[in-house]
């Protein structure tokens, strides 16, 4: 009995850099972008003298990038292995791996150990499989001698084989990097692994969460995978980022404020030889401080993002650099960070304000939409015709001042610390693209840099900014937001053909 489970992408909207530190908050969306994880047994049945192997066997399929791995995994102290060539490991698969089984035995009385040992005796045969919108095809596209059009994109078929960044000539044993999109592909997938592992394994129940039932949802699973995979994916990265990626693929779209870095020093311990069962119970009954609060865009608003293929950027040194700067220079850094950290919060109060006035005055705020989709935001005060619209117009209008001061204060940082949060090819093209009619706002995500632009458009313009983002050479891509975040899926993505090219996005 397979079990297939999904985690969405994000989108870092506010709190680049800010969010690393208490108690500074993010708007973070999640995407219909998912990554999908495929858990089922790997042998019928357990071999005769199964009962007395102190081993079972793993093996990791990425349909994707053709890589298989097989992986003994010692079911005493859950230390997994690798028995094929260590080229094709994947670090995130296997902290998922030994921290969900360590989960179990830590969770389960003697009777339910007995039957997760013989369910693990089955071996493990896990696939992931990532949307397409995680990678980036510009080079297929280009290559092809097609248009750098959304539509194009949507002829790919779904979990198209991944191509890797040329790689540098010089560097002769240099590995070579997927190109990506920078949508948190290994957050996404750390999740979707603990989730449909835990589930499989019995330590939690999901069925309650798919996609299609937009319930308000039962917490307390959830917060045991986010637990689990938010100290998996922090181990494998070797370090303990903010979270609000790992946060996001398991809850969905939110307001998010990091928890404090001790909550899982157990873990870290544990790389150097603690026993990982003694650890999951430190780690699940840490005291874990994050905020998480119900966020997601106002109704008629639509995320777009935009690949500019200008070679992606490093985040880690990034980060590094400010980090940096504000030690050099904790006056004018402080300063920069609470102007920062003060745009960010007017972006949020204007969001939740467009939806409350969304929420009790449907009709007006429907119809201004609809009228301010078609112009130019110089123009769309005088089009308010009663107090409800121009309340609406005027939270539009705050919002983009908002993020007009959000994108001045990251290009300050930028300039401070040497670092092209906002290079100035990304600056011309928001500007533009924030003169467009419909356009709310436009901005570079997260940490910034040449990987993407985002924009925020009203009612149907979308179109218009494709057309003009594909005519500088700008591929808009098939994401969008969708608040939702780990479900169960009823089959195998690959059989259904999920893509989300097709599910949601009508071009």
């Amino acid at each position: 009995m397979a079990v297939v489970a999904s985690a969405p992408g994000k989108v870092l909207m506010t709190g680049g850099y800010l969010i690393l530190e208490r108690p500074n908050a993010g708007l973070v969306l999640s995407t219909n972008a998912r990554f999908f994880a495929i858990v089922k047994p790997l042998y019928e049945e357990i071999k005769p003298d199964g009962w007395a192997w102190a081993w079972t066997d793993v093996k990791l399929t990425s349909p994707q990038m053709s890589r298989e791995s097989m992986y003994k995994l010692a079911l005493k102290n859950v230390t997994l292995q690798c028995v094929s060539s260590s080229d094709s490991r994947n670090p995130f698969v296997e902290q998922a791996v030994q921290y969900a089984v360590a989960a179990a035995h830590a969770a389960f009385d003697k009777n339910k150990k007995e039957l997760l040992h013989k369910l693990l005796l089955q071996g493990l045969d896990i696939t992931i499989l990532g949307s397409n919108e995680f990678y980036s095809y510009r080079n297929q596209i280009e290559a092809r001698g097609l248009p750098l059009t959304p539509e194009a994109l949507a002829a790919l078929p779904p979990f198209t084989s991944i191509t890797f960044n040329i790689e540098d000539s010089k560097a002769e044993n240099c590995k070579p990097e997927v190109a990506k999109t920078g949508l948190g592909s290994s957050a996404a997938m750390t999740t979707a692994v603990v989730a449909a592992l835990l589930h499989y394994l019995g330590v939690v129940n999901l069925s309650s969460l798919t996609k299609d039932q937009d319930q308000e949802r039962d917490t307390t699973d959830l917060d045991i995978v986010h637990m689990i995979a938010q100290t998996a994916h922090c181990i494998a990265q070797g370090k303990v980022g903010s979270g609000f990626d790992v946060s996001s693929a398991v809850y969905g779209s939110q307001r998010y404020v990091r928890f404090s870095p001790e909550v899982i020093s157990s873990a870290q311990v544990a790389a150097k030889g603690l026993p990982l069962e003694e650890v999951i119970v430190d780690i699940l009954k840490g005291k874990w401080d994050h905020e998480r609060t119900k966020f997601s865009l106002p109704p008629l608003m639509t995320l777009l993002l935009g690949e500019p293929g200008t070679g992606g950027s490093s985040t880690p040194s990034m980060v590094g650099a400010v980090k940096k700067w504000q030690k050099s220079d904790p006056h004018k850094s402080l300063d920069t960070w609470r102007k920062l950290s003060e745009a960010n919060s007017s972006l949020e109060v204007q969001f939740n304000m467009l939806s409350k006035l969304a929420e009790e005055h449907w009709d007006a705020y429907k119809c201004i939409i609809d009228i301010c989709s078609r112009l130019r935001p110089d123009k769309w005060l005088e089009q308010a015709s009663e107090p409800t619209q121009e309340a609406v117009v005027k939270a539009l209008l705050g919002a983009r001042d908002a993020m007009l001061g959000i994108r001045y204060h990251m290009r300050q940082m930028g300039d401070a610390a040497d670092v092209p949060i906002e290079p100035e090819t990304q600056t011309r093209l928001l500007d533009a693209t924030m003169n467009m009619e419909g356009i709310l706002l436009a901005g570079v995500p997260g940490a910034g840099g040449f990987d993407a632009i985002f924009a925020v458009t009203l009612g149907d313009s979308g179109s218009n900014v494709t057309k003009v983002w594909s005519s500088v050479n700008v591929l808009a891509l098939l994401v969008r937001e969708d608040p939702c975040g780990v479900s169960l899926e009823s089959g195998d993505p690959r059989t259904i053909g999920i893509t989300a090219a097709v599910s949601s996005v009508h071009i």
